[in-house]
């Protein structure tokens, strides 16, 4: 059952790390695209963003150039100022929040530009395209602090098993 499946998934998604990093790595890829689809719509009708919002709360998306320029024109902020007040570039080079959790997100999980929101948080948690399976060190990251993550992961290997 899919309630048993999350229950305790942030512990289990820590003794499993070794065993998805295997799992991604070996995994026919058409195969598991083909299954993206229904496991990630699954995935969103188990999981409420809104009660957790740990990718808001512990992590900054990047915001690129039509972002801040979306955003800041949205706040009616000069780009600059934008960037100055919100942001700060990372190790990588890109622009990312300056603090946790994200400046935008309310005490109720709600986000406060969400219509405006970056490509990466309107992306997230990327369970419904190639990502998943392109980028592993990504999935597995945020098989650790994201429950529908752990969730399409958990039910691909799931299938693979039955077979």
């Amino acid at each position: 059952m899919a309630g048993d499946l999350l229950q305790n998934w942030e512990k289990k998604s820590k003794e499993r790390h070794k065993l998805y990093a295997r799992f991604l790595k070996n995994a026919d890829k058409n195969k598991v695209l083909k299954q993206l689809p229904d496991l990630h719509e699954q995935a969103f009708e188990k999981v409420d963003c809104l009660k957790c919002a740990n990718c808001c709360k512990n992590y900054s998306p990047r915001f690129k150039t039509p972002d801040v320029k979306r955003i800041a024109k949205h706040l009616r902020l000069k780009e600059s100022v934008f960037i100055d007040t919100y942001l700060k570039v990372d190790e990588e080079g890109d622009f990312v929040a300056k603090s946790q959790p994200c400046p935008f997100l309310g005490a109720d999980n709600y986000c406060s530009i969400y219509d405006e929101r970056p490509s990466d948080c309107h992306r997230f948690p990327y369970t419904d395209e190639d990502v998943l399976v392109k980028r592993q060190a990504l999935t597995l990251k945020n098989i650790t602090f994201c429950p529908i993550t752990y969730y399409v992961v958990e039910k691909l290997m799931e299938a693979e098993k039955s077979k």
